[in-house]
């Protein structure tokens, strides 16, 4: 992407990376008027995009916003550190040549070469090691930066298998290694290090001498590195059969640099994310999560496949609460669903691999169901879910035309299945048992998958999923007919307008959708077979970077409250539910009759009150009026002034 103009140039080759200026319509701009970039040395390297145009541009540019790009022509997340920028740039050998990046000082002394030196004498390894015991947060970045860095021009699509993979394969080992130490120190009292047993009834694997990180990583400048990994894969599985078929094993193919892949295995070897003490801070859950969010922007639209915003995921989890019986995600991904949320974690990890801190009497309180079509991503959510310990039967194949869990009901069931999709084999499935209020239109799948879900409710069982804004006020004729049948039998619970840029995989505006089996009302629920809550959460969330937005843990605690709060009927004069103009609306099923059935939230909650500032019309008007033509008069004497310098300059 070229950079917009001189200063936008000079910040360029300041910073390390291409940059550009643009408008609030994203339109790059002309900066020939802005004052010259006050820094002459680049930022710190362990600064983000987003605290970097914070502490620097946001203040030296006001009205305008800096986009930060990467070589490829696609903007940097806000959460990219400066050092992972820098590297893609060097590696690319965009901006710079000849070692010339090497020349420019940065502020934090780290300069940024091709090799895992950080530049003040300190490897990355070293500072993830640093890191291990600080923030977590430091810890995703500093092994994010390792391995983005590493990863050369392998597309980020497999480049994700190669990394999670390892990371699986090190946390295994960790956890390993650390009840052996255990049980050597026991061997006076009986205890035996090579008894598999000694291992399976803690809730963690057994791992063969191949593929113990220590062997590993003695081999790792070997340049046949990645047949090693391969066998130490392969065997792996063959001593746990839950893992066969989930663990990568192509790590010799020669599109894998092998020094590289070395290097990594280094970097890792330094940090523990598989011991006791890194599984109380949930270190390679809050890892892993965070590099499948940096895969998934990465891949762009593809990333969403296999992963939704743990915001989104946390709201859903929140509103339906599936803390006991059968939970069911038919288009899981990776496995998202069921393990983004702590509080879920916490309180159904079933122990079938390593970190359960209570094997033996764990309670089953969660029967896990998924299905995901794609093979890869079906291997991604099988990891997932081995690395926290939580037993699933996460089926592959396609879920219309190969429902794997046919004859499930389901007491809660979280989905966010692709939106708008054409191609789903709808004209082999028109006379399908799961289309009770319909037959969804061969063109567009998003009423198959509330229908199929639906048909996995149990008796009392609730769902609540993400579908695009489209399915709540389609007028094509079967959509309609659906949509009118939900609500007429009772099914439709809830509606939440989401709010834009949420979502990795998509632009499209979202809506989560919630049905409930039974709303005739128990001793926690009141009845409500003829209201449904509107909820209209578009103003809410904050900025992430400029293409990105996420629901804050005030936003997601006012809207789970608010559903909660409506649907129990409980509460003091302050918690208790009350329509609020602008964001939620009870509406009976009569009004939304008159409205043919259209479930836009806007369309019931009304408009927000406007704050009246008391100051009447005619003085305001006068007051703007006198603001404007003074500010008028200030922009003719700036013009006056730069015309008056470039005649002095003989232009």
């Amino acid at each position: 992407m070229p950079t917009s103009g001189t200063v936008a140039t000079m910040i360029s080759r300041v910073e390390g990376f291409d940059v550009s200026f643009v408008d609030d319509a994203g339109e790059i701009v002309d900066d020939a008027r802005l004052a010259p970039y006050p820094y002459n040395r680049a930022a710190r390297n362990s600064w983000t995009v987003t605290q970097w145009r914070q502490k620097r541009i946001e203040t030296a540019y006001l009205d305008l916003w800096l986009v930060a790009w990467r070589p490829d022509g696609e903007e940097a997340h806000g959460n990219t550190r400066l050092e992972t920028l820098r590297r893609l740039y060097d590696d690319d050998g965009a901006l710079y040549s000849n070692g010339d990046r090497d020349e420019i000082d940065i502020d934090d002394g780290t300069a940024s070469s091709a090799n895992a030196d950080g530049g003040d004498g300190k490897s990355v390894a070293t500072e993830a090691a640093t890191a291990t015991g600080g923030d977590l947060a430091e810890i995703e970045r500093t092994l994010w930066a390792a391995a983005d860095k590493l990863r050369g021009s392998m597309d980020a699509a497999e480049y994700k298998h190669v990394v999670l993979g390892l990371i699986f394969l090190k946390y295994v080992s960790d956890a390993f290694l650390e009840v052996r130490t255990q049980l050597e120190d026991e061997i006076d009292d009986g205890a035996d290090p090579d008894d598999v047993d000694e291992y399976r009834w803690r809730n963690v694997f057994w791992v063969p001498p191949p593929a113990r990180w220590d062997r590993l990583q003695s081999q790792a400048r070997q340049p046949n590195i990645g047949s090693i990994i391969d066998r130490a894969m392969d065997e792996l599985e063959a001593l746990n059969p839950v893992l066969v078929g989930v663990l990568p094993k192509d790590y010799a193919r020669p599109a894998l640099d092998q020094q590289r892949l070395g290097q990594l295995i280094d970097m890792m070897g330094n940090i523990t994310v598989g011991d006791a003490a890194a599984r109380s801070r949930d270190v390679l859950g809050r890892v892993y999560e965070y590099f499948l969010s940096m895969f998934a922007d990465a891949e762009g639209k593809r990333g969403g496949e296999f992963y939704t915003p743990r915001c989104v995921v946390k709201l859903l989890v929140e509103m339906i609460e599936p803390f006991q019986g059968r939970v069911y995600d038919p288009c899981c991904g990776s496995s998202g669903m069921f393990v983004q949320s702590v509080e879920f974690i916490e309180a159904h990890a079933t122990g079938n691999g390593n970190g359960g801190s209570h094997p033996r009497s764990t309670r089953t309180d969660i029967s896990i169901y998924g299905q995901e079509s794609n093979y890869t991503t079906w291997r991604l959510a099988r990891m997932n879910l081995a690395i926290r310990g939580i037993e699933g039967r996460i089926e592959h194949g396609d879920t219309f035309l190969d429902d794997r869990h046919p004859d499930l009901r389901a007491d809660y069931i979280l989905a966010n299945p692709p939106f708008n999709v054409s191609d789903w084999g709808g004209e082999q499935l028109a006379d399908d048992k799961r289309w009770r209020y319909g037959t969804p239109p061969p063109g567009n799948a998003n009423f198959a998958w509330v229908q199929h879900m639906a048909h996995h409710l149990a008796p009392r069982g609730v769902a609540g999923f993400v579908l695009a804004n489209g399915s709540m006020s389609s007028s094509q004729k079967a959509e309609a007919q659906i949509r009118r049948g939900l609500i007429e039998a009772g099914l439709l619970d809830a509606m939440v307008a989401l709010p834009g840029q949420l979502f990795y995989s998509t632009a499209i505006p979202a809506c989560l959708w919630f049905l409930a089996k039974d709303r005739s009302g128990d001793e926690r629920l009141r009845a409500r077979q003829e209201e449904v809550l509107f909820i209209d959460a578009r103003k809410l969330g904050r900025m992430v970077d400029r293409t990105h937005r996420e629901l804050t843990d005030d936003d997601i605690s006012r809207i789970a409250g608010t559903y909660h709060a409506w649907r129990t009927g409980d509460g003091d004069s302050d918690t208790r539910y009350a329509d609020v103009p602008g964001y939620c609306k009870s509406t009976t099923l009569d009004v939304l009759r008159t409205h043919d059935y259209v479930l836009t939230p806007g369309r019931y909650v009304g408009i927000a009150p406007q704050v009246d500032d008391s100051e009447p019309f005619a003085e305001k008007m006068t007051r703007l009026a006198t603001q404007w033509r003074s500010q008028q008069a200030d922009a003719a004497e700036l013009d006056a002034q730069i015309e008056a310098n470039l005649r002095t300059l003989g232009f």
